[in-house]
């Protein structure tokens, strides 16, 4: 069993971020949870996954983020608890569904948590989710350091109920991803059936209902601002003439690296405590706002300020101190260290003089994903073409030798974008998906192809798992934990039974064979979808599976063309000083791909 479960009361444990938070939720009864995988929340479910039977709690991974919120809310309309999680961009997915079950609320508590990634540590973009609060009309909290994750969980569990709203959870990818001590509260009673209470003018949005519902918002929205002046996740810390308002991780940093200010912390963002705000800059020589991305706090204080007619000075994004770009670090504080006494950072320690040399992230020895770009480009050649790529590990097609990626925005968009470049341009549209991002958002975009006749190549990269966030199941490997057990959807099956006519799978270590069968839908008039199926190498490992048979390069044989590293690029395959080629049987599972790509055969199994 996992600690987030077992502890009891009282104990402290060392905690990641996402794992207090699965004591939180633990702790506050919560009796459903799902999500689509997203760093920087995916090892919440990784955990949950585990621990859900033996907790009570349903637990899904849902094909997309919109369906994760639609059957979480299904739960609290019922009477049961619920939590949907999903990182930032996928808030946007949710955003359609989240916009009206703000209208309707909910009957037990809900949690909807938007984990953001500030500095894009593994994401396509920075946006700032605090936003969709205020968009939304419903409250927001944010801890800013482990504990608070925790113990925020059940005081938010507590907002919801008492508006019959549901929250918004936020996180950073420093809370998720940090490790301090968390100390365990009780664990409550779980619920995880209940019924639904049919209410069709709260809960059916056609226009009559929706209006009035509008107005229940709205009086839901006046009540939490009176919650968040009363609220304990509110607080002033501190002495001086100089105040500090901040929020979420940033606290930590001005908290340890500022002195001689008073600070108010605020953890309950939306609505912001305003009365409070007020009395806490009147008699201050200036107010600095700390906070990550966009001046979502500082807008705000700058209205309070004008509305109360309080002429103290505001300093923070807008006037230049401090940046609106990437997240914080106690070196970001120096910005503002002429308003208010910043200490210096740590040096750091020295005796060493050794600089390591940089690790770029790259495809892994054996990935499927460098069999399939090579014989992509191969059967391209100089034929005019656009690259459309999609949010997975096959992303990183865009580096050389493949720069298989010319075009990335979101999950599903390759198919998209394909779509308009095929009708936009005369260059061969080539979009590259992944399983179950094919599942998340690829069926809608292969539909719409198909009904214009847009001609196009897919290439659906099936590695049977959702890899990049840390190999979590999806509708094509089937679900086999918390007592549920299904089959797989086949993807050729799937793309067959839409319509299309060209549809042909491969295996991606069989290069030669691969190339052949992109030339033909490359070549075919209208769409082509070819399916690269191969397990990705890492799960394989993960689960013990991966049968490796190292492969070596026989010198005597070997010209040096060196045909294998401009194909394939295996971080396996070493070219030394002098030119020679050879292969780091530490890191080869003997895939083969370079085999066979090799014009002299000079590369084969090991030979015992």
């Amino acid at each position: 069993m996992h600690m987030a479960v077992v502890p009891k009361e009282g104990s402290r444990q060392l905690l990641l971020g996402n794992e207090a938070i699965v004591r939180g939720l633990v702790e506050a009864g919560v009796g459903f949870a799902s999500t689509y995988p997203g760093t920087p929340s995916s090892e919440i479910g990784n955990i949950l996954e585990v621990i859900a039977p033996d907790s009570g709690m349903y637990f899904e991974f849902s094909s997309n983020e919109k369906i994760a919120l639609e059957t979480a809310a299904a739960a609290a309309v019922s009477g049961v608890r619920s939590f949907a999680f999903m990182k930032h961009v996928g808030v946007n997915v949710a955003a359609d569904a989240l916009m009206t079950l703000a209208y309707s609320g909910i009957r037990s508590g809900m949690l909807i948590m938007s984990a953001d990634d500030p500095s894009a540590h593994s994401s396509q973009n920075e946006q700032d989710n605090r936003y969709y609060a205020t968009l939304s009309m419903l409250p927001m909290v944010e801890p800013s350091t482990p504990q608070e994750a925790k113990d925020m969980v059940a005081e938010a569990y507590r907002i919801s109920e008492e508006l019959a709203v549901p929250v918004i959870y936020r996180t950073t990818t420093r809370v998720n991803h940090a490790r301090s001590i968390v100390e365990y509260g009780s664990v409550g009673e779980t619920k995880a059936k209940g019924h639904f209470e049919k209410d069709d003018r709260r809960f059916v949005s056609i226009p009559a209902h929706a209006r009035m519902n509008r107005v229940r918002l709205l009086e839901a929205e006046r009540r939490a601002a009176e919650l968040s002046e009363a609220s304990p996740l509110n607080f002033v810390d501190g002495e001086g003439g100089v105040g500090i308002i901040t929020a979420g991780v940033t606290y930590t940093y001005v908290k340890e690296f500022t002195s001689g200010a008073s600070i108010l912390k605020l953890g309950f963002t939306n609505p912001l405590p305003e009365r409070m705000i007020a009395d806490f800059i009147r008699g201050k020589k200036h107010i600095i706002v700390v906070e990550e991305l966009e001046p979502f706090l500082e807008d705000q204080v700058l209205r309070i300020c004008a509305q109360n007619g309080l002429a103290v000075p505001v300093y923070g994004k807008r006037s230049g101190h401090l940046p609106r770009q990437w997240e914080f670090s106690p070196d970001t504080l120096k910005g503002v260290s002429t308003l208010t006494e910043v200490r210096e950072t740590p040096a750091p320690l020295t005796g060493c003089d050794v600089k390591l040399p940089g690790r770029p992230p790259t495809l892994c020895a054996g990935c499927p994903h460098r069999g399939i770009f090579a014989a992509t480009k191969k059967a391209v050649g100089d034929r005019p073409h656009v690259y459309c790529s999609d949010i997975g590990c096959y992303t990183l097609g865009v580096q050389d030798p493949f720069n298989t990626a010319d075009v990335v925005i979101c999950m599903g968009g390759g198919l998209g974008t394909a779509g308009g470049f095929s009708e936009a341009t005369d260059q061969k549209a080539i979009a590259f998906i992944g399983d179950s991002t094919f599942f998340h958002s690829g069926i809608t975009p292969l539909t719409s192809a198909l009904f214009n006749g847009h001609e196009m190549v897919a290439v659906i990269l099936d590695n049977r798992t959702t890899a990049m966030t840390g190999h979590q199941p999806n509708p094509g490997t089937g679900r086999s934990f918390g007592n549920v057990n299904t089959a797989g959807l086949d993807i050729e099956t799937v793309v067959r039974g839409l319509g299309v006519g060209f549809v042909r799978t491969v295996d991606p270590y069989n290069v030669k064979d691969t190339i052949k069968t992109m030339k033909e839908a490359v070549d075919h008039k209208g769409l082509a979808v070819v399916i690269s199926k191969r397990e990705c190498p890492l799960d394989l490992k993960r689960r013990k599976t991966l049968s490796c048979k190292p492969y070596a390069v026989d010198a005597d044989k070997c010209i040096r063309c060196y045909t294998c590293l401009k194909m394939i690029a295996c971080p396996a395959l070493i070219k030394g000083r002098d030119g020679t080629l050879t292969i780091d049987v530490t890191q080869c599972i003997g895939c083969g791909m370079c085999a066979d790509v090799c014009p002299k055969d000079a590369i084969g199994e090991v030979w015992t």
